[in-house]
């Protein structure tokens, strides 16, 4: 019989759709109030009248290069001074002498440097759910070795776990042998950790004949390609994988019936077309943006940067929460195109201004210092001069010279890539 880690995840999708909706402009409101960066890109906003997903469409995306943006700028302005905002106005908790004097239980630092601040909720990533959903129970032990040092990773797992009831070894990162000596004699029931360390620790072990006790596993950090969860089966290990990010906690996770990841109660995703703000049809690849429903880091339509899609249909194991095709790439598709960078944006506001496109990908092909721009678009038909207007649009736009070549509608692969870099450079 199927388990579940609660109801929620069992309840009818209108009913989750409806209770998502009626939260969203508490949400808005809250962060507007709460955290100055929203106080700022919300300021026109009436947060009642966000209620919708309509409505949710039209609030500018943030992205983490603005969010380290103003982290930076923040620690800029405040110099020498003792007080600073280090979460950039986004934060609605902080210690003695920050805007909001309580509530972070712990801070972290992740690569760029962006902080993040834990609060003092239970299972704050909301981690337990995707660790349930991989098979672990209440009694177990459990092996993890994601980073505990600076990022959230670890924090993340070992909170989950516990919320979960099972105990933690905190394995960390590196240190392969005294961890394979912890996995001989303590013998844990399951590995949480990226699936490289994971397949590190089978290979290590195996060379002295060691035999992990591991059954089941939860993944992150990485691609978990089939032929490697196929891999660590042949091996006795069923192993599952989560969505996360160090801003957001628990975004989607997989479950037993592997289509897919189902997405957490915890927040609202929508896939937009890359550059813009703008949701795309249900299967089309676009950039995930996630509003999360957690008061202490209230982020309102946060743009990962990631790629995938929304699969039709509940999950087979009876989840009715939406489902989307896991990590299918980057958004970020900038490139340098004699000199000058092309952004994904500037692609987006040229198709905007010409309603008889509708999707649209900008190739780049060449040798180094001879490169070629060629705009492919998919139109209603090709109005007289089309290619020409959009060649002209371009120019405008980009400062830059490109060819067009108008296309039939869906003869562009449903990829998300919107600037593709075809250039040699051997």
């Amino acid at each position: 019989m199927m388990s579940f880690y609660d109801a929620l995840e069992t309840r009818p999708a209108a009913e989750r759709e409806a209770a998502l909706m009626a939260a969203l402009p508490g949400v808005v409101s809250h962060a507007r109030a709460r955290a100055g960066a929203y106080a700022e890109l919300l300021r026109e906003v009436d947060a009642a009248a966000v209620a919708s997903r309509e409505a949710l469409s039209r609030l500018p995306v943030v992205r983490k290069s603005e969010l380290l943006a103003r982290q930076q700028a923040a620690r800029a302005a405040a110099g020498s001074a003792p007080v600073h905002d280090p979460f950039g106005g986004f934060a609605a908790i902080g210690w003695a002498g920050l805007p909001h004097a309580t509530g972070a239980r712990r801070v972290f630092q992740s690569p760029g440097p962006i902080y993040e601040p834990e609060g003092a909720a239970a299972d704050y990533w909301r981690m337990a759910r995707a660790i349930h959903a991989a098979g672990f129970r209440a009694g177990d032990l459990v092996h993890c070795s994601f980073s505990y040092h600076l990022t959230p990773a670890g924090s993340m797992m070992e909170t989950g776990a516990h919320a979960v009831g099972c105990t933690v070894f905190p394995g960390g990162i590196g240190n392969t042998e005294l961890q394979l000596q912890a996995v001989a004699e303590l013998k844990p029931h399951g590995y949480i950790g990226t699936p490289s360390f994971l397949r590190i620790l089978v290979e290590k072990a195996e060379e002295t004949g060691q035999r992990l006790s591991f059954t089941k596993a939860m993944v992150s950090g990485e691609a978990l390609p089939p032929s490697l969860r196929q891999w660590f089966a042949e091996r006795g290990i069923a192993a599952f994988q989560c969505y996360a990010t160090a801003d957001l906690g628990l975004i989607a996770y997989e479950t037993p019936a592997r289509e897919g990841l189902v997405v957490d109660e915890g927040v609202i995703v929508e896939i937009v077309r890359p550059g813009t703000g703008d949701p795309v049809p249900e299967g089309e690849v676009g950039e995930v943006v996630v509003t999360t429903l957690n008061p202490d880091y209230p982020l309102v339509r946060f743009g990962t940067g990631d790629l995938s899609a929304i699969l039709p249909g509940p999950c087979p194991t009876g989840r009715t929460q939406q489902r989307i095709r896991g990590w299918l790439g980057r958004a970020d598709q900038t490139a340098k195109v004699r000199g000058m960078f092309v952004h994904p944006g500037q692609v987006a506001e040229v198709l905007r201004r010409h309603p008889e496109a509708r999707r649209g990908r900008l190739v780049v092909e060449g040798e180094m210092a001879n490169d070629r721009m060629t705009l492919k678009v998919e139109a209603d038909g090709a109005p007289a001069g089309l290619a020409e207007r959009i060649a002209d649009t371009i120019r405008d736009v980009t400062k830059l010279r490109g060819a067009v070549e108008l296309l039939p509608p869906g003869s562009l692969p449903n990829d998300g890539k919107v600037i593709e870099d075809a250039r040699k450079y051997d």
